[in-house]
């Protein structure tokens, strides 16, 4: 089980470690964060968004010329299925990024029976455990990046707080890590800022006390960084109607939340 593997080795190992039965773990736990374990939610739109969002992590995929402060996945992770042997239905096989075909939410709904949304759905049930490994990979090759983001002074600090986190109370700390850059990214794209502030990895660790790394510490700088986020985002987004599943996600990475179990 996933934690179990985490328990037998270093700190952000590669994630070609993993077995499949500890994707299957994180991609389990996710799947309760993102859509509380429901089928139905595999393909969403959410009211007050313009995208469809898609999968076990709600990968978010947008339509020729859509341009957002937040990053899009679902093209690839399509590529990534593919690369692993996933077929894909004829539709979504071509050049990446293929653009979303809906155009609004209402025609998203509209085409919610349609032979092409049943053969999404399918696709999405059946590769949870490749889709938990998108996640955790994308995740394992933006390490350098993150620390790259900060300037060399501070890199000691930032590194510190990554590999002591990774390691904290094993599996919570590295789950923390690798849900927490799916759940809000990486910080580092300059567009997903509101009044000039980001709410990703970068900006939690850069929240974090200088002189401790523990995962409680991650967990509050995580909240106060997404409580910025919801005091700065366009008031017409209304964020605030989210925050309190945001803080319950991260309550997710602490063990008093049993998210694991101990043993294989």
């Amino acid at each position: 089980m996933l934690a179990y593997w985490l328990l037998q080795i270093a700190p952000l190992a590669a994630a070609s470690e993993l077995s499949e039965q500890d994707y299957a773990e994180l991609g389990r736990q996710i799947f309760a964060n993102e859509c509380a374990s429901r089928m139905s939610c595999l393909i969403s739109w959410n009211d007050g968004e313009d995208f469809p969002s898609l999968g076990i992590g709600h990968f978010i995929w947008y339509r020729e010329g859509q341009s957002e402060v937040f990053e899009q996945t679902f093209p690839a992770l399509l590529e990534f299925l593919e690369q692993h042997g996933t077929t894909l239905p004829e539709w979504l096989q071509g050049s990446r990024p293929a653009p979303s075909p809906w155009q609004s939410r209402a025609q998203f709904e509209a085409a919610h029976n349609s032979p092409e949304m049943d053969q999404l759905r399918q696709l999405l049930a059946t590769s949870q455990n490749l889709q938990a490994r998108f996640i955790a990979e994308r995740f394992l090759k933006q390490q350098e990046d993150i620390l790259a983001f900060f300037e060399p002074q501070a890199q000691p600090v930032i590194e510190r707080h990554l590999n002591t986190i990774a390691s904290a109370n094993a599996p919570y700390g590295l789950y923390a890590l690798i849900d927490y850059v799916h759940f809000k990214g990486t910080g580092l794209h300059p567009s997903e800022r509101y009044r000039n502030h980001g709410w990703g990895l970068a900006q939690v660790l850069q929240a974090m006390p200088a002189d401790r790394s523990t995962l409680d510490d991650f967990v509050a700088a995580a909240e106060f960084v997404l409580r910025r986020r919801v005091a700065n985002a366009p008031t017409e987004r209304n964020e605030e109607r989210w925050l309190t599943g945001w803080i319950n996600r991260l309550q997710t990475y602490l063990p008093e939340s049993q998210t694991f179990t101990d043993a294989p």
